[in-house]
């Protein structure tokens, strides 16, 4: 079989922190880069023998980024192998397809990952998967669960569930110090304070008639969790999905702040944006107000908020259905979050790709202290997007299970291209069949 040889000419290079972009010419085989050299130079040959000798299909890079894959700091996966909602194989399918070479997913599961025996999920190279491990039994937040096996197992880091865990046993858990330096996720939710809410005390939803979760909710754990890490040097806490103005303030108050992440869909849309038929409303934590989200974009710009997460929490079609107060919260959508940041952050707010990059690929990989994601020869998780990509949000280009994926069935602009992480099937290059 032919060797497949792709030819870019004068694309831009994100190719790692720290590294100015510029263009240049490459060339992968394969799906895997072999060569990167100056605009308009020949390349040399390939470590495939048969590569010189296969057909080149050369494209115009022109406007094309090509960059390291993305890192997604937390999702959640409950049945890896029969779930209506999700699978391990239907999950690795959809992050792939945007862009996503690293996904870690917390102990959150119908069968709970807290014991080293139920820490064996994982993924085929190139793709990476790590396993969050958790802080309690079942998450249950009664007992603590074995924190030294979970990560001699090969858990990332330990996490709890999606709100405060009661104080006694944090406290219990974190001065036990099993964890040593690996990171502590934890989430600044108190879940008394919230009062049923699902969305943040705004206008818009008082004259809906919808339950609020004001922002104390957010900011009382967040100042406990301080004044716990201030006592324990080493701790190496992160928060998980910071989601209120307020909250952001009182994290720039700290001296030194730990790595705090923001799930991405609050980064694109507010209680003041939002259709009432909108998917995108029922989250954990709630969707906040215009200022809520303004706050979190300057904290992403300024570097307090460390990495955007996808937070993917599937939902099937029969649970997706229900009344949004009956349902349970999450949001979906692995395959929008790139063209969706860097229409909003790129386009609307002038941030450079570098910059964009910073906070959903390199800023990630240090949240869960991993090396920084790099472009490389040799290296097969690498992307390729194209800004000005027109496509359509559905059926043809989704293939997660969930059904809770917003903007469904709208054209989008800005996609991923091409990846070595996929078949070349999928591949829509400029000039080529749309995927």
């Amino acid at each position: 079989m032919a060797v497949s040889r792709l030819l870019l000419r004068r694309t831009h290079l994100l190719e790692g922190p720290g590294i100015p972009c510029r263009q240049a010419d490459v060339e992968i085989v394969d799906g895997r880069i072999v060569w990167m050299g100056p605009a308009g130079q020949p390349p040399v040959e390939g470590p495939s023998p048969s590569a010189s000798g296969a057909p080149a299909q050369e494209v115009c890079g022109e406007g094309l980024w090509l960059a390291p894959t993305l890192v997604d700091p937390h999702s959640v996966l409950e049945d890896p192998v029969q779930g209506r909602a999700e699978t391990l194989s239907s999950l690795r399918s959809a992050a792939a397809r945007g862009g996503y070479g690293t996904v870690a997913l917390l102990p959150w599961a119908e069968c709970w990952r807290d014991r080293p025996e139920r820490l064996d999920l994982e993924w085929a190279d190139p793709m990476r998967l790590h396993l969050w491990g958790s802080f309690s039994l079942n998450g249950a937040d009664q007992d603590l669960a074995g924190h030294l096996d979970q990560l001699a197992a090969g858990a990332i880091g330990i996490a709890g569930v999606g709100h405060h865990p009661p104080i006694d046993l944090l406290e219990r858990g974190l001065r036990l110090g099993e964890m040593g330096d690996r990171p502590v996720l934890m989430a600044p939710r108190m879940a008394s304070l919230t009062h049923g809410g699902f969305v943040r005390e705004r206008v818009e939803a008082l004259r809906a008639g919808w339950p609020l979760d004001p922002p104390i909710s957010e900011t009382l754990p967040l100042q406990s969790l301080m004044l716990l890490a201030a006592g324990l040097p080493g701790l190496s806490l992160r928060l998980m999905n910071l989601s209120t103005a307020d909250g952001v303030e009182r994290l720039r108050q700290e001296p030194d702040p730990p790595q705090a992440s923001v799930c991405w869909w609050h980064l694109i849309a507010d209680s003041g944006c939002l259709d009432p038929a909108d998917e995108g409303w029922r989250l954990e934590p709630a969707l906040g107000g215009p200022g809520d989200r303004e706050a979190l974009i300057a904290g992403l710009a300024d570097g307090l908020i460390t990495a955007v997460a996808v937070h993917h929490l599937p939902l099937d079609a029969e649970e997706r259905l229900l009344p949004l107060d009956q349902r349970r919260p999450g949001l979906a959508g692995h395959g929008l979050v790139l063209p969706m940041l860097w229409n909003e952050l790129v386009i609307r707010r002038g941030w450079s790709p570098h910059e964009l990059w910073r906070v959903v690929c390199w800023g990630p990989s240090r949240f869960l202290g991993l090396p920084v994601e790099e472009l490389r020869v040799g290296s097969c998780r690498w992307l390729l997007f194209d800004p000005s990509h027109r496509w359509l949000w559905g059926p043809s280009s989704c293939v997660s299970l969930a059904a809770n994926q917003p903007c469904w069935g709208r054209s989008m602009e800005g996609a991923v291209v091409a990846c070595g992480l996929t078949d070349q099937e999928d591949w829509s290059l400029p000039g080529g069949p749309p995927r």
